[in-house]
């Protein structure tokens, strides 16, 4: 039995204008817009997708699921993110090697700082 990962879906009081706020972030291409769905992919074969769909109400609490990303330079890109219209949250992470941001509707992701490079001995 196989199982590919599809897509995560996004729901947003306004998901065009959502949709095209990450594929500007993320350098995505939008392969589907309709009334009731927006989809990126970072290419049009190239799986997985980020979907937005409608929704009445607006989000009022931390997201039980957020999206992590791990750039060449953390604080240039949360510079460019902040520039793009996010904003800096605090979910109570405290200090750490990483920055939470949120997107025009209030869903929280991360920018992590730089991968701690991981040894196995032999």
């Amino acid at each position: 039995m196989g199982l590919e990962w599809e897509q995560v879906v996004f729901d947003a009081v306004r998901p065009v204008e959502l949709g095209g706020w990450w594929a500007n972030a993320l350098g995505w291409v939008v392969v589907l817009e309709s009334d009731d769905e927006f989809e990126i992919r970072s290419a049009p074969s190239q799986l997985p997708g980020l979907v937005f769909v409608p929704v009445a109400d607006s989000k009022v609490t931390k997201n039980r699921l957020h999206l992590d990303f791990r750039p060449d330079d953390p604080v240039a890109e949360v510079e460019r993110l902040l520039a793009l219209g996010s904003r800096r949250v605090d979910v109570g992470q405290g200090e750490q090697p990483w920055t939470v941001l949120a997107d025009p509707e209030g869903n929280e992701f991360c920018i992590l700082g730089a991968r701690k490079q991981i040894t196995f001995d032999s």
